[in-house]
């Protein structure tokens, strides 16, 4: 259990709360922002490609637990962005980045996959951001082995922990793609559902009850209500009730008052002592760290 390499007893429940799509909107930036800084969130992740991702970076304060929400895809009917690299197989027929997993899949090319998401790396880090984790919008490069690839040399490039689902077996995805992952030495929690469905609360009242030894992630996408983001979907409440939910719900503070919050900061650190150590056994010498987060754990 990834628990023990983290330094708790095997059998503690820790639990991470991260918040998806920080950058998307100016309405997501407003409550994914609070809900690290004022709710029970206790790490975002960034989409970097997306037009409000700059602003996001520059109210960020030193010490947030901010990843890369590496995006291959806009899923929005309207509301339209696309890669930050010149990659023409990433551009769906009529601009932007495929709605569809299935369309991304279809069409990219694994080459400019890859340099399209090392620049989003890239440049969340020349933005500012101590970058801690990756975690995939939508899981697009999770699920196919081509592209799993190209997360995983991410992974051990920047020696950053990932996100990968728990509730997807190796037989259903094809490959075994949390056993490569631990081969490699990269971290990644024990328990994620990769459930992408809008609205959280009863989701994550449900994970948060039925916590499993180990570490658990549970995701939420907080907004403010605002026009622009009720522009952008129909189910626009059901994200402003993810703010509501990781900020002013007794509720869910009682029942993580039973668990122990956890950063992917923490994990960062996990995740940079084991690739060291791998890349040392294989050379020889100690690569070092490339970058060391700021900011005290919880």
């Amino acid at each position: 259990m990834l628990a023990e390499q983290l330094g708790y007893a095997p059998h503690t429940k820790l639990v991470i709360i991260s918040c998806d799509d920080l950058g998307s909107c100016h309405a997501a930036n407003l409550g994914v922002l609070d809900a690290i800084h004022h709710g029970v969130a206790t790490c975002a992740s960034i989409m970097v490609p997306a037009p409000w991702a700059r602003h996001a970076a520059a109210n960020a304060l030193p010490g947030d637990d901010i990843g890369v929400h590496i995006t291959l895809n806009c899923e929005h009917d309207a509301y339209r962005f696309g890669p930050i690299t010149q990659a023409p197989s990433l551009l769906s027929g009529e601009g932007g980045f495929p709605r569809t997993v299935d369309d991304l899949w279809e069409h990219a090319d694994p080459s400019e996959v890859l340099r399209e998401c090392r620049a989003q790396v890239e440049r969340a880090m020349a933005w500012g951001i101590d970058v801690t984790h990756l975690a995939p919008h939508l899981s697009v490069i999770t699920l196919r082995p081509e592209f799993f690839d190209i997360y995983l040399e991410l992974a051990c490039e920047y020696r950053l922990p990932i996100r990968l689902p728990s509730t997807i077996s190796a037989e259903q995805a094809g490959f075994p793609f949390r056993r490569l992952a631990a081969e490699e030495g990269v971290v990644f929690p024990d328990h994620f559902d990769h459930d992408w469905r809008a609205g959280s609360r009863e989701r994550v009242y449900d994970a948060v009850r039925s916590l499993q030894p180990g570490v658990t992630e549970i995701h939420v996408q907080p907004v403010v209500d605002t026009p622009e983001v009720r522009a952008i979907t129909d189910v626009a409440d059901l994200w402003i009730d993810d703010h509501r939910l990781v900020t002013a719900d007794d509720t869910l503070r009682r029942l993580l008052d039973e668990a122990g919050a956890l950063r992917y900061l923490q994990l960062y650190n996990a995740s940079v002592s084991g690739l060291n150590a791998r890349a040392k056994m294989a050379t020889g010498s100690d690569p070092g760290v490339n970058r060391t987060p700021t900011g005290p754990n919880p």
